[in-house]
């Protein structure tokens, strides 16, 4: 990183303004609860700024700047060589809290569908007495129910924003740390960097995309969702269907057939589909 990461002993005295930062999280997940000894893991930026935060995967932005600067050449033909590119990051969704009242919007996608949805769930948390030392911040703890699972939060007052990784806010200080009672899904606050001089927040749903932003609530989203665990490529499909012309090449450059390699990719992605059976979002899957 081209910015140096403060240290935990040196965030505290930084915080006297907690905006234009990055807070840096590693996020440690079980989404197949077949293989609970195969824990991924990724590095996770929280950024804050006056307007609010946004909350997405290091590698996985990287990778989509990368994609969205080769697409641009072409918006009839999308040609693919499977060889030359490959998405790094395995979490695809970011999420954004709107200052000051923490109203969410959840981006991610669903085949080639890109949804927001506008979230109205909020935490009910109980802080506790308990207190702990994790790094250099003296915390609190505090539990709430979410989305299907138990969680346990650790929180500090040394940094005065009521924010958190994912989709958490609404404590007294910054979660450092949060986690499920199934040890299956955890955020931890690792670093902090500061954002560049002249960062603009912005949202996602301004940027320029080639296809309709789906925007829905909750309850629809989910069934948006157990459609695509039914059918993972109905939209490809459909964007087939409307004359969409989307060429597959192996890793020499080849042609590939598209039926076949249609076929191959539905493959993977309802046997994908399958291990995901453990996400952080449990009653999705309800």
């Amino acid at each position: 990183m081209k910015q140096m990461i403060i240290l935990f002993s040196l965030i505290v005295a930084a915080m006297a303004n907690a905006q234009n930062q990055r807070f840096i999280y590693e996020y440690k997940f079980i989404t197949d609860s077949t293989a609970k000894d195969k824990q991924l893991s990724e590095t996770m930026y929280l950024e804050v700024a006056s307007k609010g935060s946004k909350f997405y995967s290091k590698d996985y932005f990287q990778s989509d700047s990368t994609m969205r600067a080769i697409t641009e050449k072409d918006t009839e033909s999308i040609s693919i060589n499977l060889g030359d590119f490959k998405f790094k990051g395995k979490i695809r969704y970011n999420i954004e809290k709107m200052y000051p009242e923490y109203s969410i919007n959840f981006f991610t996608t669903l085949g080639s569908d890109e949804y927001l949805v506008q979230e109205k769930r909020k935490q009910d948390w109980k802080i506790l007495p308990e207190k702990e030392k994790i790094g250099e911040f003296n915390t609190q703890k505090a539990v709430c129910d979410f989305a299907g699972r138990k969680w346990t939060a650790w929180f500090t007052t040394d940094l005065p924003i009521q924010d958190g990784p994912y989709k958490f806010y609404g404590l007294p200080g910054l979660i450092v740390k949060i986690e499920d009672n199934t040890h299956s899904h955890s955020f931890e606050l690792k670093g902090s960097q500061k954002l560049p001089a002249g960062y603009e927040w912005k949202s996602t749903k301004d940027k320029e995309r080639y296809h309709t932003l789906i925007t829905i609530n909750e309850a629809k989203f989910k069934k948006a969702y157990y459609d695509y665990r039914q059918d993972p490529m109905k939209s490809q499909k459909q964007m087939l269907a409307e004359g969409t012309i989307i060429e597959m090449r192996d890793s020499t450059g080849k042609l590939l057939d598209p039926v076949e390699a249609s076929r191959k990719q539905e493959a993977a992605a309802k046997a994908n589909i399958k291990k995901q059976n453990n996400i952080i979002e449990l009653d999705l899957l309800k």
